[in-house]
Formats: C-alpha cells, sequence, structure tokens
C-alpha cells in the first residue's frame, strides 16, 4: 500500500488538477508520444506565451479529477501519454496551437477536450483550432467600429484644411444678408402714395365745372 505521504500527494495533485479545470474556459488533451525535446521546448514556450498551461499528467489522477469536475465524458481518453493545456481566458489558443504542431508529426495527436465545464466532440476542437488569435479578432473588432469615426475624422479634416476659411466667410456673409435688405423693404410704402396723387387730381376736376 502507498504510504501516508504519497497518498496525501496524490490528493494535492488531484485538488490542484480541480481548480484547474474549474477555473479555465478551455482544455485539450493531446497525447504526445514520440515528440523530441527541442520540439517540447518549442511547443511549451509558445503556449506558454498564450498564456495556456500546459503539463504532462498521470491518467489515474486526472481521472479523479474529471469525476469532481463533472467531465467524466473524458476518462475514455485517458490512455497512453497525456498531457492537459489549460486556458483561463483565450477559448481557441490551446486547440490552435496544439492542432498546428499535431499536423507535422504521425504521433502527436488531440484526444479531447472540453469547453465551459462541457465535455465537447474532437469537431468542435477542430472548430476552435481554426479560429484566429485573440489580438486578431480583437483588431477586426476594434476596426470595425473605429471605421465609421475614422472616416468621419478625415473628412472634418478635409473641409479644415482645404475649406474651413471659406466656409466662416459664407457662414458671416449669410448672417449679414438679412441687415442689408432691410432699408429696401422700408421704402416700398413709401413709394405707393405718390403713384395714387394724379388719380386723386383727376377726380377734382369735373367738380371744379
Amino acid at each position: 500500500m502507498p504510504s501516508a505521504k504519497v497518498l496525501e500527494a496524490k490528493q494535492a495533485i488531484v485538488a490542484e488538477l480541480v481548480e484547474r479545470l474549474n477555473n479555465s474556459v478551455t482544455g485539450v488533451l493531446v497525447s504526445y508520444k514520440g515528440i523530441s525535446v527541442a520540439d517540447d521546448t518549442a511547443l511549451r514556450k509558445e503556449l506558454r506565451e498564450a498564456n495556456v498551461k500546459y503539463t504532462v499528467v498521470k491518467n489515474t489522477l486526472l481521472s479523479r479529477a474529471c469525476e469532481e469536475t463533472n467531465l467524466t465524458g473524458l476518462q475514455g481518453t485517458l490512455e497512453g501519454t497525456t498531457a492537459l493545456a489549460t486556458s483561463d481566458e483565450d477559448y481557441a489558443a490551446a486547440a490552435r496551437i496544439l492542432a498546428n504542431y499535431a499536423k507535422k508529426s504521425k504521433t502527436f495527436e488531440l484526444k479531447g477536450g472540453y469547453l465551459d465545464g462541457e465535455v465537447v466532440d474532437m469537431a468542435t476542437i477542430e472548430k476552435l483550432a481554426k479560429l484566429p488569435t485573440r489580438e486578431v479578432l480583437l483588431a477586426n473588432v476594434l476596426g470595425a467600429f473605429q471605421a465609421p469615426i475614422a472616416s468621419f475624422a478625415r473628412a472634418i479634416q478635409a473641409i479644415v484644411d482645404k475649406g474651413g476659411v471659406e466656409a466662416c466667410e459664407k457662414a458671416e456673409s449669410a448672417e449679414e444678408a438679412p441687415a442689408e435688405e432691410a432699408p429696401v423693404a422700408e421704402a416700398a410704402p413709401a413709394e405707393a402714395p405718390a403713384e395714387e396723387a394724379p388719380a386723386v387730381e383727376a377726380a377734382e376736376e369735373p367738380a371744379a365745372e
């Protein structure tokens, strides 16, 4: 029988795995058989830079952790060599990086995974692997929001650079125009009585005879 220290150490590993599974948004299991030391080092570096935690795990301990996190659907994949890659924020990073490496290797392969606490099939993992990086997605979204604003800003700047002064002068002339036309409007009523004067004289001549 294993000693108390060994049991305690295994329980600690299981507890750590349970916490890791619960806190991650996604996880991918792979069989790392046949990977070279150099490739393993490069792969770990790429995963680390993407904030993906990647560790080799014992199937028996991960199986116990799966039982405590309702991920029992992964237990059927826990054979041979197993490494676990988890991400706390990026849904696609682990699948994308590991799938890209698997394409270059005849022995390294993806075995299964989960998404938001639910076991998913290989088709879902493959779809995740095809998604662009988080930075690219954010850049595309930001670009979509900024495009109209940028166009409006350029249009305003063009007006300021080319026609800003002329526009201001036209606006000032438009404001002054009503004041110049006002005297003409006032003079019109004064001319009306002058035209009616002859008619009055013509009416008075027959009365004189």
